[in-house]
């Protein structure tokens, strides 16, 4: 999985980290299988796969806004297994349609979709259980470890998996994608040990007035309120640039699959030492000063991304950026994903994150579109070049002084 150091939370937080890190490994793996199936199984064009990915994501974050507050009142391991078995059901349906002749495109839609809310509500409640799991020293040790396993499966699922697409069929990578998340469920439930008991638990309805709770805590609070901004722009304008860069490097500079592939593939590596970075980095110099500074420096390195050309150089020029912005973002995460615990209260988490995966979601289906009708009316490069120039602004988003750390209510334990 990739350990980035300190001191072990204990063994529960170890049974999570192999969660995540198993379903982290089989999505990986199953990169991109829906698109191709829906392309070479069911024949669709363009404009059905785009559909597939951007319903996904709207309705899917759609559906997600009420399940946050209900989240919040609930017994997170339950809900974390729930959404894992609810995406291996419906993964797992899509082989058992193919074989039997009756795989169909709005089956695909509708994992799509399930997919989208599962993954949200289980980040959701994910993160409020791990801040009960663990102490509040060890949340930067937890998080890093979260980031370098995301970037260890990124670097080898992928090549992986679409080594395997080509030799026997992307259904296949579905039937391990599926796999991934029942034994997500399985290590989840043997964490065992007391939860606590949140309040009102035994409510089997949200509120209307709960809906925006996640929000009003966000933009309540001046710390979370800039480091969501930044958050949530930061990602969906380096999300915006992957159309026009893959139009650009594959299409107009002739990179080859390969090429492109290793491109993305090999600067992984950097996620993975700047999450072990991430807390001796902290130790020394402080844990906003270096949030600060990576995160700062993260939007330095896209805007080169306009000027590569074609040959090895510019592949090399495309692996340096990226393993560079890389780095820097997995320094930064983990320092962001803890900041963000850390000035939540245990009872607001699963608002809040699910807020905040809701907004990241919506900005960058939007952003994206946008760039690729900028990418469309001007050229792919240009495109590229308005969201570097945009990203180097987004450090000005970020908190310049720390606020003090969410006060905790007494907590209620139930050895059941």
């Amino acid at each position: 999985m990739g350990d980035p150091g300190g001191k072990s939370p204990g063994r529960r937080f170890r049974l999570l980290w192999a969660a995540y890190a198993v379903s982290a490994y089989g999505s990986g793996f199953g990169f991109g299988a829906l698109p191709l199936i829906a392309i070479g199984v069911l024949h669709a064009g363009p404009a059905a796969v785009s559909a597939l990915a951007a319903s996904g994501v709207a309705v899917g974050a759609l559906i997600a806004v009420p399940l946050g507050p209900w989240v919040e009142f609930r017994r997170k391991r339950p809900v974390m297994i729930a959404m894992d078995l609810a995406r291996f059901v419906m993964l797992a349906g899509i082989p058992v349609a193919f074989a039997f002749g009756v795989l169909s495109f709005a089956q695909l839609l509708v994992v799509s979709v399930v997919a989208a809310a599962g993954d949200i509500t289980f980040k959701a409640a994910s993160g409020a259980y791990l801040k009960t799991l663990v102490r509040p020293e060890d949340l930067l040790v937890a998080n890093a470890r979260f980031e370098s396993t995301t970037w260890t499966a990124q670097m080898v699922g992928p090549p992986l998996g679409g080594a395997a697409m080509g030799l026997l069929g992307p259904v296949v990578t579905v039937v391990v994608d599926a796999m991934s998340y029942l034994l997500s469920a399985v290590a989840i439930g043997a964490i065992g040990g007391g939860e606590s008991r949140p309040a009102h638990e035994r409510r089997s309805r949200v509120r209307m007035g709960e809906l925006l709770d996640g929000w009003r805590y966000i933009f309540g609070h001046p710390g979370l309120r800039m480091t969501m901004a930044n958050s949530v722009l930061f990602a969906g304008l380096i999300l915006a640039t992957e159309p026009p860069l893959a139009v650009l490097l594959v299409g107009d500079l002739g990179f080859a699959p390969w090429q492109y592939g290793l491109a993305f593939a090999a600067p992984c590596v950097g996620g993975l030492i700047g999450s072990r970075f991430a807390r001796p980095l902290a130790a020394r110099f402080g844990r906003h000063r270096v949030m600060l500074v990576s995160g700062t420096l993260r939007a330095c390195w896209p805007l080169g991304l306009a000027f590569v050309g074609p040959g090895t150089t510019g592949l090399v020029l495309v692996i340096v950026i990226e393993f560079g912005l890389i780095f820097c973002i997995g320094v930064s995460n983990p320092l962001i994903a803890t900041y963000r615990l850390d000035h939540t209260p245990s009872d607001r988490v699963a608002r809040t994150l699910s807020a905040w995966a809701i907004t990241t979601r919506a900005t960058t289906a939007a952003l994206t579109a946008l760039g690729g009708l900028l990418a469309a009316v001007t050229s792919p490069r240009a495109a590229i070049a308005v969201s570097g120039l945009l990203l180097l602004a987004t450090p000005l988003l970020l908190p310049r002084h720390d606020h003090p750390a969410s006060s905790e209510p007494e907590l209620v334990t139930d050895p059941a």
